[in-house]
């Protein structure tokens, strides 16, 4: 035989021998079956979820004591392992002694540790010492419980049951043992991402303070404070950084374009010249763009019929890196030739909690009349007035895109006085805006809101009442086309919400005021629905609504049309 072939024949022997080593080894896996003093349910054999293949004995073994934990976990918690069996070359048998199942647990506490109504949420029967406990709900109870102390500041608070007994009934009992670990509070924070973002906002606006103590859920429903801010975004949850002596919070916020630009075009029929007429506003907020947390808004409405109102305002929060902050004001409005009236008003404000801030200030008012000739039975004169204001306000937010506010409760109040003709008189003002959305599920909600304005006076003047109606107060009437001393307004709308993109809404509005001036007292009402589309270019909405006063004949000549689009840029 050739040196050649003789090495062809020795690889080739090789190989084979290799290859059916190799696969009779693969082949050769272990199996594993168990074996209990009593037979167990169909039930429980599936809750152990047990493998029953394994490539080495090691992991079979690893099987074998997992079991017995589980079974411990059931309720068995005498169970043992009483011997790992080799049947033969491929096949092992795990018997265990069970003993008596338990299903409850008696876990004995104290009222120092946990709240009867923290314990409610993990047992249906807690007495005054003790909780009952199912077997299986042990493991997720302790995890739950666990929390609760992590909520309070004990980061590495850890709850676990020791003194496992009997009585004499074979019922078992425990007690519940927490090791508190250190309490942890924040020694520093940091800002990821934004690094420009106003401080003071951390601290005033979301809560965030150093020297607190450190609570994750805390945390978190801060951080959500900050992303409904508008000028800021959370790119990621926050996190923090133990180390031995310190605790560091990590914040990622994402500076956001939160400038704001809308405008109303409005459609309706002259009742007096049946022509078409148009009316509208102009909306203009600049947001934080010196990285202050500072607010410039300017609004510019006009109602088509010589109407006009221009409003600017300039709010400064947390002057001095302190809670409290400054607002001025400017607001003109001119009717026609009829007159025109100047408002100038500033506050100062004070954030009690990331939710509600109070304020006071001083509030002056300035009228002319314009028309030449006086007009029976309207009075106009001109005037001045000089108010002390206060009042505050509860924002609560939600994490929703197109409905970021869930409940707003508004409130201003001015006292003061009004000169003319050399006579002073007293007045009193008071401003409420009250609204909720009631949401039913994600797609489905109710928005209920209330405003209510009254002015308290011997006499009154026209140019100087409140004026209402149009796509901001009762919709289905012309903008600010109403006077009133006293008006209050409910508006309703049921939104069925398609995605975080559109939705569509009902419009129900009544309404009530009072004008005493020319001695009025009526009830409006109006009906109808609109729609609400998030384009690239905005908030895009469109509303049809009819509105009329009480005992008048319905009449389509009275539904207006408001168009808007919201922008942000």
């Amino acid at each position: 035989m050739s040196p050649f072939l003789k090495r062809f024949l020795y690889i080739f022997l090789y190989l084979n021998i290799y290859t059916c080593f190799f696969f009779g080894i693969k082949a050769q896996e272990l199996t594993l079956s168990i074996k209990t003093e009593k037979p167990i349910s169909e039930g429980i054999i599936d809750s152990l979820q047990m493998k029953t293949s394994f490539k080495d004995f090691n992991s079979l073994k690893n099987e074998a004591d997992t079991l017995n934990l589980k079974f411990q976990r059931m309720g068995f918690i005498e169970s043992e392992l009483i011997e790992l069996k080799k049947e033969n070359d491929s096949s092992y048998l795990a018997d265990f002694s069970l003993g008596k199942k338990f299903s409850y647990l008696k876990v004995f506490y104290s009222n120092e540790d946990f709240t009867k109504k923290e314990l409610q949420q993990i047992s249906s029967e807690v007495d005054e010492i003790y909780f009952i406990l199912p077997f299986e709900n042990i493991p997720l109870s302790l995890k739950k419980l666990t929390a609760f102390r992590n909520q309070k500041g004990n980061a590495f608070a850890r709850v676990k049951l020791s003194d496992f007994e009997k009585d004499e009934n074979e019922n078992l009992s425990a007690t519940l043992f927490i090791d508190n670990g250190n309490v942890r509070t924040v020694d520093s924070i940091v800002v990821k991402g934004y690094e420009k973002f106003p401080r003071s906002f951390l601290k005033y606006y979301a809560g965030v303070r150093k020297g607190k103590i450190f609570n994750q859920k805390k945390l978190v429903a801060q951080n959500e404070n900050l992303d409904g801010l508008g000028f800021v975004s959370a790119a990621k949850p926050p996190e923090a950084l133990f180390r031995k002596d310190s605790t560091t919070v990590y914040f990622y916020l994402e500076k956001q374009n939160n400038n704001l630009f809308d405008g109303i075009l409005g459609f309706a029929t002259d009742e007096e010249t049946q022509k078409l007429t148009f009316n509208g506003y102009l909306n203009l907020e600049l947001n934080n763009n010196l990285n202050y947390g500072e607010q410039l808004l300017i609004n510019y409405k006009a109602d088509g019929k010589e109407q006009v109102n221009f409003r600017t305002k300039l709010t400064l929060p947390y002057l001095f890196s302190t809670p409290f902050g400054l607002s001025g004001e400017l607001k003109i409005f001119k009717r026609d030739s009829t007159f025109i009236t100047t408002e100038q008003q500033i506050r100062a404000t004070y954030q009690i909690d990331p939710r509600s801030t109070v304020y006071v200030g001083y509030k002056g008012y300035e009228s002319s009349n314009l028309l030449d000739e006086a007009i029976a039975g309207i009075p106009i004169d001109d005037f001045k007035s000089q108010f002390f204001i206060a009042g505050g306000s509860y924002i609560k937010p939600q994490n929703r895109k197109l409905f970021p506010v869930k409940t707003a409760i508004l409130l201003d109040a001015g006292i003061g006085s009004r000169e003319k003709d050399g006579k002073s008189e007293g007045q009193l003002g008071v401003e409420t805006t009250l609204n909720n959305i009631f949401n039913l599920n994600y797609r489905n909600s109710i928005f209920i809101q209330n405003q209510t304005s009254v002015l308290f006076s011997e006499s009154y003047l026209v140019n100087e009442l409140y004026r209402f109606g149009g796509i901001n107060s009762i919709r289905g009437f012309n903008e600010n086309s109403i006077d009133a001393s006293l008006f209050s307004i409910i508006n309703t709308e049921y939104r069925y919400q398609f995605n975080d993109g559109i939705y569509v809404h009902s419009i129900i509005d009544l309404g009530y005021f009072e004008n005493e001036t020319i001695s009025i007292k009526q009830n409006l009402y109006s009906f109808g629905f609109g729609l609400g589309l998030n384009t690239k270019a905005g908030l895009f909405k469109f509303n049809v609504a009819n509105g009329n006063a009480q005992d008048s004949d319905f009449s389509f000549s009275n539904t207006k049309i408001h168009i808007s689009i919201s922008s942000k840029f």
